[in-house]
Parts: C-alpha cells; structure tokens; sequence
C-alpha cells in the first residue's frame, strides 16, 4: 500500500473528488452525534441504579462511629468512606480527607487554597511575581482551566511512552522557584491512556524543587478504569515513593467516584502527607461544616468494599471495551500503513488520543462538526488551546450508542483523509 505522501498529484486528487462525494453524503444524513467529551453513556449510569435503593425513609443513617449523617459534623468524612477511597486509591484511611462530589472541585480548591493563603506558611502566591505550573502535554483540558483561571503561567512538558520527560521536569524544578506545581494523571492518562512507569514515579518522589511549596498534583481519576480483567496496568503508589525519599509532603492525590457511580453525585477525596492534611483542614473548617454524609453512606453500604467496586467497574469495562475496539478497527481499517495519522491503544481510561498530519488537527475537527459530529476542540490538550503542531485530537468513545460511535468514526476517519490529501496537495504546490 502506497502512503499518501508516496502517490502522485492526479492520484491525490481523484481521492479527494471521490471522498467529497463520500463526504457530502454523510451530510444528507443530518447527522447529530456528540464525542466531545468523556461522560458516561447512559447505559453505564444504569448499572448504578440499585445505589438509589440501599437508602430509604426507614434506613438507620448512623455511621459505624455513631455519628447520624443527616446532621452536621463530621469535616473530613465518615470513617467508611474513607476507608473505602483509601483502598480504591491505596492509601492509609488516616492520609485522606473525605470531599464533596468533585475532584475537580478539590483541585480548585486546592490551586485557590495556595493562591491567597500560602502551602503550609509559605507565602501566598497572589503576593509572588510570578507563579508557573508544569503540564504534561497532551493532558487534561480541565486542568489548565483551573491554572489559567488564576494567571499561572503554564510551560508544556512533553509525554513520553513512560510518563512526563522526566529530564525536563527534574531540571525545570530544581532551577525555578517559581514553578509551584505539575499536573498529572498518571495511569491511563487523558488523553493519550498511558500509564507512567515505576522510574518515573520514583523520580517524582526523588525530586529536589527550588520551591519549599512545590506540590504535584497526582489526579488518579482512572484507577481502577481498565478495558480488560486480565490486562491492566499498574503503577507504583506515590505517597508511599515520596515518604520513601524523604518528601512527604511532595504530593496532593486526587480522586473521586465520579466515573464509577454518578457524574456529579460522587464521592471525591484528597489524600496526601498528615502536614499537608492538617493545612487543608484549615481553610475547609471555614468553608464548611461538613460535605454530603448521606452521599458517602450510600456509596459505601452499595459497594462495601474495594472488591465491589472492582466488580462494578468490570461491568463499565464491558460497556466500554467494544467501543473502543470499533473505534481502533476503523482507524487500523481506514487510515494504518498511510502515514496521516497516528494513534495509541489504551487499556483503560476514557479517551484515545490521535495525532494528524501537523496543521490539520483544526480542519478535521471543523470538517466533522459541518457533517453534524461534534468532537474535543482541536487543541483542547494544550495549554491556552495552543498546539504548537495542530496535530492532536482527543476520541472519546464512552457516551454515544454502539451504532452512533461506528457512524462518527468513519466520519472522522474520512475527514482525516480529505484534510491530508488537502495538506500533501498544498505542499506540492508550494514546492
């Protein structure tokens, strides 16, 4: 099979004439098909449905410590629950603080925390010059929201099959105090589904910051996430590393249920050093006289113990799984062996990460909106919507139906297609 850039002008453009016919077909269709973002469909919020049942007007509503939890009380979470988290993201019961319904709530709050009061008597980083973040890149849109919200200076960090370029990373921190922090998800990343090794997870706990502030900010959205029973990845325990080189207080670790029971109606949490924790408490007893006891009660008399949340989340998996295989068939069908894009293969998460031609990843978005496919805009996993190379597109297969999802990927594999003939057409022309 010849690549693209390997056939000739005439040939190109008898492909593109005949994949614009193609494509103005899917247009008749009026299509109206959502992948732009990574939200549960509702067949995977169905299987949650029974936590509704375990409470009821007659439940008893008394924690294991007595505790009734229609009451006040209780700041940092019934002893259950944070029993339950503490396994779900391996971690001692007495290192977690028990939150609302969101992890990205607890990262705000977190980021806000630091901007007008300081990380444990540091000074406040809204009286500093300058404050700057590191971000993996491509990563979390959501993430650098929460940055560029408080003017942080953001400075991309490129990923590697191994996690972040840990040279980079180590040498950024050690020379800059102005750099307060790092973004990571770190086992089945968003959005390229890689899951950082163990050196470099030892290396993050071995690092030296110019900054007595310096934290990480470790968001373990997609744990227990995983595409298959038998093949799933692992990753070294971050609080357990840090203490082990002597940082313990290196690391704030985020988590929630979010993407395991409801959306919004969660159980989030924060874990991290009893330094650390003993700061946080602070600002939350002003904040709040307590998060939602009841939501944590029900969470865990529905799944009682890491085990059912285990189970649970084989049921998402198997929800999940084919999705993701008709959207890696179609790309391996319709584009391998082209050299027009490129692709990796998750074993968890929720996302795939594709990356076009440079300069083409705006026109395929574009081109697929106008045939009625809404994706994640194109430079989305950048700082700022900054992709220096235009390349990169997050496919998040999770919320449309089987068919719908079959439908939008040959869309988009299509445009792939029509968007590179025109990149390789224009080169020519310029030569």
């Amino acid at each position: 099979m010849k690549t693209y850039r390997e056939r000739s002008r005439e040939e190109l453009l008898a492909m593109k004439e005949e994949l614009e016919s193609d494509y103005k077909k899917f247009q008749e269709r009026s299509l109206k098909l959502d992948m732009s973002r990574g939200k549960p469909s509702a067949e995977q919020l169905d299987i949650s449905m029974e936590m509704m049942d375990v409470l009821s007007s007659s439940a008893q509503l008394k924690c294991r410590e007595g505790v009734d939890c229609r009451n006040y009380g209780v700041i940092d979470g019934i002893q259950e629950a944070k029993e339950l988290l503490a396994d779900l993201i391996e971690v001692p019961a007495d290192k977690i603080i028990i939150y609302g319904n969101s992890s990205l709530n607890v990262m705000y709050d977190t980021v806000a925390r630091s901007m007008t009061h300081g990380v444990c008597g540091s000074t406040p980083w809204c009286k500093l010059p300058e404050v700057k973040f590191l971000c993996p890149v491509p990563g979390y849109d959501r993430h650098f929201a929460i940055t560029e919200y408080f003017g942080i200076k953001m400075i991309n960090v490129p990923m590697t099959p191994d996690g972040p370029d840990m040279d980079l990373v180590e040498r950024l921190v050690s020379e800059d105090a102005a750099i307060k922090g790092i973004w990571c998800v770190p086992k089945y990343s968003n959005p390229q589904g890689i899951t950082y090794s163990d050196e470099t997870v030892r290396r993050f706990a071995r690092l030296c910051p110019a900054a007595e502030d310096f934290r990480i900010y470790w968001d373990n959205a997609y744990n227990v996430h995983h595409l298959y029973e038998e093949e799933q990845d692992t990753i070294l325990e971050i609080l357990e590393e840090c203490e082990k080189a002597g940082n313990p207080d290196l690391v704030y670790k985020f988590s929630s249920t979010s993407k395991i029971s409801f959306p919004g109606s969660g159980v989030a949490a924060i874990s991290s050093s009893l330094r650390n924790l003993k700061d946080i408490k602070r600002q939350m007893s002003i904040q709040t006289i307590g998060h939602d006891k009841v939501n944590q009660l029900r969470h865990v008399r529905f799944f009682k113990n890491l085990a059912g949340i285990q189970e649970h989340m084989m049921k998402h998996a198997a929800i999940m799984r084919p999705k993701f295989e008709a959207v890696l068939e179609i790309l391996e069908r319709e584009l391998g062996g082209l050299e027009i894009g490129s692709w990796l293969k998750p074993r968890g998460g929720y996302f795939i990460s594709f990356d076009s031609l440079d300069g083409c990843a705006k026109a395929i978005v574009a081109r697929a909106k106008e045939a009625g496919v809404v994706m994640t805009g194109a430079g989305a996993t950048y700082p700022y919507g900054e992709d220096p190379h235009d390349s990169n597109i997050r496919i998040a297969p999770s919320f449309p139906p089987l068919d719908e999802l079959v439908q939008a990927t040959e869309l988009f594999v299509l445009c792939v297609k029509l968007v590179s003939i025109e990149k390789i057409l224009g080169s020519m022309q310029a030569s």
